[in-house]
């Protein structure tokens, strides 16, 4: 992921936006609903017009892994391509609406649109580049490691300061780099006692790039 630049690339421009939910039916849901469950069969495509999601998995215990959270102009269950189980569990972070688009509509969308085709198997690209990322991650960096290229990440540009613009909890964070809330919690206070970041109720900022090892 290209730190300040992801989701303007996934995102979809307004003519496809409303091209390819035309082929579908808008439906909401309050915060906090499963709209798919991992292992679910697969038979739609979802594009959010409203609304943010979380996209996570999970094991037995209820342990989750947050893989990424979207937000209106984003879509997700692309998969439904292959036929398969979905691989991941979406839930609404908001009242959210979606266009839900049957599996045999959006095929026939993306033969008709190639120029979408192009730009979803870019996606596709992208995601794999990143879970790549996040295996070596988990395999090579400690906690500290993956929290501080989480935040960098997802920190954007705005008026000369790097801005994490999602507000998240230590336990979203925590979910997000496979650690403990507590290990989090003492991460972004040695974070913030030496300058590199500070925090307020919405946005975290980063004041300077924070060493590859604590």
């Amino acid at each position: 992921m290209t730190r300040g630049t992801a989701a303007s690339i996934t995102h979809l421009n307004s003519g496809e936006l409303k091209s390819l939910s035309a082929q579908g039916v808008v439906k909401a849901y309050p915060k906090s609903t499963i709209i798919v469950s991992e292992g679910d069969e697969t038979d739609s495509f979802y594009i959010i017009v409203e609304g943010r999601v979380k996209v996570f998995v999970s094991d037995e215990d209820g342990r989750e892994i947050v893989l990424s959270t979207q937000g209106p102009g984003d879509y997700f269950g692309e998969m439904v391509l292959d036929g398969g189980l979905r691989s991941a569990s979406v839930m609404t972070l908001e009242p959210s609406r979606f266009a839900v688009i049957p599996k045999q509509r959006f095929r026939t969308f993306l033969h008709d649109h190639p120029g979408f085709s192009i730009h979803l198997v870019e996606k596709l690209i992208r995601r794999t580049r990143a879970l790549t990322e996040n295996v070596k991650s988990l395999a090579l960096m400690d906690v500290y490691g993956r929290v501080a290229r989480l935040l960098l990440e997802l920190a954007v540009k705005e008026n000369g300061r790097l801005v994490v613009p999602e507000k998240l909890t230590q336990q979203d964070i925590a979910s997000r780099v496979g650690a403990s809330r507590e290990m989090v919690s003492r991460i972004l206070k040695d974070l913030t006692t030496g300058g590199y970041i500070s925090t307020d109720r919405k946005h975290i900022t980063i004041h300077k790039n924070p060493p590859r090892h604590w």
